[in-house]
């Protein structure tokens, strides 16, 4: 790599680069900030100051920065085989042994959906979400139901950028832009109680918003819905936990239809709830559920589908040429690092210890944010943790504009928290300490300090 001064890059960086989600003039006009190196939770400016990646870059760092195996067991599968495909009856050691572990992890379900034995390797979670539609309504179609085509999600979620994912998403500025959602792609309120359902208990909440899926598919039609998608937990959208009654509700429902649900398991998956994967926080039973982020610890880009045998087996045994793939389906080095990835998280017991230490811990110390006088609620599970910006019980006008402003004091005070309009939320690495954590709490609230002493000082509070 050439050597060049941060402003060098910052300009090459104008020139040349556009960047996901983002105003380029905008960025034009503050310059990019450069990150040159990580270790562990920490990563580093190019003037080497630290910051607390609260968000494991982006929901996906899973074993924090560093971790000299993954990187070694790329290292050794370059050396052997850097790439090969999975078309033309063609397979590789790395694509099997991960199929193989993925079986192992998966949940172990006794319901008619059967086990999860199958996967489908893709590159992300955008084109896994992709895959599931293909996979859902090629189902239907040897089932001899071409009709069932409607796939069911919700306002608010997120589910990829590309055609097909944006559309299952719910983010309304997406859809405004390049005519989304796709046809066949419907959409129902979301599960958040605090945003949208505080005239009714958490419970009856929780009921009220899951039947919104019954009485979707009683106006589609149930013979034309096939699916219904949903993240266990919102990420993007907020770090929106339902309600406890909800998954049940929901549960039933597409047992009761016949539906088949998809849990997209790109955030939630490997270890971030402390279970191996949110369906197994919730107790819910999908046919299908989309793997990325954590698969790999964000080290080597890969996504997958896992179909349970209820899907996976009309479409091996009588689906005939699944027309579908990727030039790196099941690439050997993604695989090689996510089989590493696995192995750790199981050697070191390291989900274990989310769930009985530091999970609990962070949202025991998360908690205490709920005193400041800028926060409104606290939530989380496992990992996860989000808190919503309020003053005296009212939402801020001009929503997103205070969220920016706290996430930029994060910044100047070393912690990386993500803004999602006015709610602040955290997902740090997995392998972060009680003492990160409480490192993690102070810098949290000396930004929430400092937003509302910027906000006391010009007038608006």
């Amino acid at each position: 790599m050439p050597r060049r001064s941060s402003a060098q890059w910052q300009a090459l960086d104008a020139a040349h680069h556009l960047h996901p989600f983002t105003d380029h003039e905008a960025l034009a006009r503050t310059g990019t900030r450069l990150i040159t190196r990580a270790e562990g939770v920490y990563l580093y400016e190019a003037d080497g100051r630290a910051l607390l990646d609260g968000m494991s870059g982006l929901w996906c760092v899973n074993l924090g920065y560093g971790r000299r195996e993954l990187a070694e067991a790329a290292y050794r599968q370059l050396l052997e085989l850097p790439y090969y495909n999975s078309f033309f009856q063609v397979t590789h050691p790395p694509a099997i042994e991960l199929a193989h572990l993925l079986a192992q992890v998966a949940p172990d379900s006794l319901s008619p959906a059967g086990q999860f034995k199958r996967s489908f390797f893709t590159c992300s979670g955008s084109d896994a979400n992709d895959t599931a539609v293909r996979c859902v309504r090629r189902y239907w179609e040897i089932l001899g139901q071409p009709q069932r085509k409607v796939i069911i999600s919700r306002r608010n979620a997120y589910h990829g950028s590309t055609i097909a994912a944006a559309s299952l998403g719910g983010m309304a500025a997406m859809h405004a832009q390049g005519g989304l959602p796709i046809a066949d792609i419907v959409h129902i309120p979301q599960p958040y109680w605090f945003g949208e359902g505080r005239h009714q208990s958490p419970e009856e909440f929780g009921i009220a918003t899951a039947r919104a899926l019954e009485a979707k598919i009683l106006e589609l039609g149930p013979q034309r819905v096939a699916a219904f998608i949903a993240e266990p937990i919102q990420g993007a959208g907020g770090i929106i936990v339902p309600p406890a009654s909800y998954w049940p509700e929901i549960q039933r429902i597409v047992d009761r239809y016949e539906v088949l649900l998809v849990a997209d398991e790109v955030i939630c998956g490997f270890g971030r709830t402390g279970e191996w994967f949110g369906s197994q926080y919730f107790g819910i039973r999908p046919h299908l559920m989309t793997l990325a982020k954590g698969i790999s610890s964000g080290y080597v880009p890969l996504g997958a589908v896992m179909l349970s045998e209820r899907v996976a087996e009309p479409l091996v045994r009588e689906g005939g040429e699944f027309h579908h793939g990727f030039t790196y389906s099941g690439h050997p080095v993604a695989c090689a690092v996510a089989c590493t990835s696995i192995d750790i998280l199981r050697r070191e017991q390291i989900i274990e210890r989310v769930r009985q230490q530091t999970g609990p811990y962070l949202q025991q110390r998360w908690a205490e944010l709920a005193a400041h006088p800028l926060v409104g609620e606290v939530r989380g599970v496992g990992l996860l943790a989000a808190i919503e910006l309020m003053h005296q019980g009212r939402a801020f006008a001009d929503p997103g504009r205070v969220g920016t402003l706290c996430r930029d004091f994060c910044t100047r005070n070393g912690l990386v928290m993500r803004a999602v309009r006015d709610t602040m939320i955290v997902a740090p690495p997995l392998i972060i300490s009680s003492g990160q954590i409480d490192e993690l709490i102070d810098k949290a609230r000396r930004s929430l300090d400092d937003t509302l002493d910027a906000l006391t000082r010009a007038g608006e509070l």
